[in-house]
């Protein structure tokens, strides 16, 4: 069905690519905010990343790799978002996790604020791997091939994400008992 709606909007039909849009939009803005970790820039990036699909999907080659290709340019989009805003606002949201809650309530939250902290002290780029990685469970053969880089260094991008996100976990960890620990 994509590919027939993604040859209709290369040859100029809106309403095809106004339906590939509202198909592909709530997972697009779902993965910006979880780049950006804020609804509006994430919307401004999948406006900005559905202005530039539009313009440029007459030329995309293959239309099954359609899905691939926007995911590129909403990650393109969302480092452009993050540079052209670097103030970081202070507001934490705990996005909803997917499945059932875990026995512990409590301690699941606390867990979830740590690495919610911890994502936030990531630059865009190495949060997008790990949204790529943990959110959408790509390899990093899937993520190379969407963000049109070698296996190599999506390998190596992977591996700086995790190790920044282990040091900004510990970081935070290590802060907390300074400002005086955990309740519970």
């Amino acid at each position: 069905m994509d590919r027939d709606l993604v040859e209709q909007a290369q040859r100029g039909d809106r309403e095809a690519f106004g339906i590939l849009a509202r198909t592909h939009g709530d997972r697009l803005i779902a993965i910006a905010q979880r780049i950006l970790r804020d609804v509006g820039r994430a919307e401004d990036a999948v406006q900005q990343t559905l202005v530039i699909a539009w313009r440029e999907l007459p030329g995309l080659r293959d239309p099954d790799r359609f899905d691939a290709w926007l995911q590129r340019l909403l990650v393109h989009a969302s480092y452009a978002e993050a540079r052209r805003s670097r103030t970081w606002s202070a507001n934490v949201r705990v996005l909803p996790s997917e499945g059932p809650a875990g026995p512990d309530e409590a301690t699941a939250l606390d867990n979830r604020d740590l690495l919610e902290r911890g994502f936030r002290r990531l630059p865009p780029d190495q949060r997008a791997m790990l949204v790529f990685t943990h959110y959408l469970g790509l390899s990093p053969t899937e993520i190379a091939e969407r963000l049109g880089i070698p296996v190599g260094t999506a390998n190596s991008r992977l591996h700086y994400a995790h190790r920044a996100m282990r040091a900004a976990i510990e970081a935070d960890e290590r802060a907390l008992p300074v400002a005086g620990g955990r309740l519970g």
